[in-house]
């Protein structure tokens, strides 16, 4: 099969023919339709972050296509059957598993990472992790529920519990910000969102923000925000991965706020601690989403709750893939997918 090879970080991704996997006890093999195209990638080939496989390796972890194969003992899909792989999927045995949280499992394994993704013509899965994708969403852009929509869902309903009325800010209108924004929205926020790109903040609105603000037209946007929402945001979503906007997102919050960190980053930001504790804030952690909330979202993308196609900005051949990291490196578009 074809497939982009990711062999050193700061090294372009080389298109191989590598051998075709085989399905084994409990396996499906699955033809990729498409696999998104996510910045957890960028960690990898620009930053240098290690993955667990060593590589070479291949990357991609938003993947939707149809079963081509099946493993010994598989007895509840066919071929044929199109299917929605999640990025992450857990032991099943561990004690964050036992305890409803296998999105943190201690023994967690991601495409991409723990093993080979879905920048590739065929790609092996567990059947027991799988998920059915109904007709009325596309399976080409389906793809990115895999993340892209997951991963917020996680955060906006388990980690930042937000109920109708709430009021919410996002910091960051990229890909996992937008769905942030629309989720939060679809479940009766008041949602603002703050960027420094007009265009993402125009994206904003179209996915349901009420307000949007540009930072760099601030000298404080944590005050800005304070207006708009009299007195604070109930709850802050942190999108980035940015020490500094982490810190403006804390700010934005009223007394007994909340704020979520969903951007990943390595550097510590500055908290201030008096505050956390005279004003009984909250700072939580987001990361991924639980196989169990899957069918949730999915039922919410075919019911056209939330927007899934409209996301898809850009389509690129597997031979394109460079091409495509460069648009994800200058953050063109919303999300863009590889179509091996």
């Amino acid at each position: 099969m074809k497939a982009a090879v990711f062999n050193a970080a700061k090294e372009p991704l080389v298109i191989e023919e590598t051998p075709n996997p085989n399905p084994g006890i409990g396996e499906v093999l699955v033809k990729v339709a498409a696999c998104g195209l996510c910045h957890t990638d960028l960690h990898y080939t620009d930053h240098g972050v290690a993955t667990f496989k060593k590589p070479p390796l291949i990357l991609g972890h938003e993947i939707s296509g149809t079963i081509s194969g099946l493993g010994e003992g598989v007895n509840n899909w066919k071929e044929g059957d199109r299917v929605l792989l999640p990025a992450v999927y857990g032991c099943g045995e561990c004690a964050m598993c036992r305890t409803g949280r296998e999105n943190v499992c201690d023994n967690m394994v991601m495409f991409g990472n723990n093993i080979d993704g879905g920048y590739a013509e065929f790609v092996l899965a567990p059947a027991k992790d799988i998920f059915s994708l109904p007709e009325e969403i596309p399976l080409v852009e389906g793809a990115i529920i895999a993340d892209a929509i997951t991963t917020p869902y996680h955060a906006v309903v388990n980690r930042g519990q937000v109920k109708p009325g709430d009021s919410v800010v996002v910091f960051g209108c990229g890909g996992i910000g937008l769905n942030i924004v629309q989720l939060a929205a679809a479940l009766g926020a008041q949602v603002i969102a703050v960027d420094i790109v007009d265009q993402k903040l125009d994206w904003a609105s179209k996915f349901g923000a009420q307000e949007t603000l540009n930072s760099k037209n601030h000298v404080r946007i944590d005050k800005e925000v304070r207006k708009l929402t009299n007195g604070g945001a109930d709850i802050g979503f942190e999108a980035i991965g940015n020490p500094i906007t982490q810190t403006q997102t804390f700010d934005s919050l009223r007394t007994g706020g909340r704020f979520v960190a969903v951007g990943y980053s390595a550097k510590p930001m500055t908290l201030n601690i008096g505050r956390l504790m005279y004003r009984e804030m909250e700072i939580i952690g987001s990361l991924g989403c639980r196989s169990v909330d899957y069918p949730r979202v999915i039922e919410m993308a075919r019911q056209g709750k939330i927007k899934v196609k409209d996301l898809v900005t850009a389509h690129f051949p597997l031979d394109e893939i460079n091409t495509a990291f460069e648009t994800l490196r200058t953050g063109e578009g919303i999300r863009s997918v590889i179509v091996p």
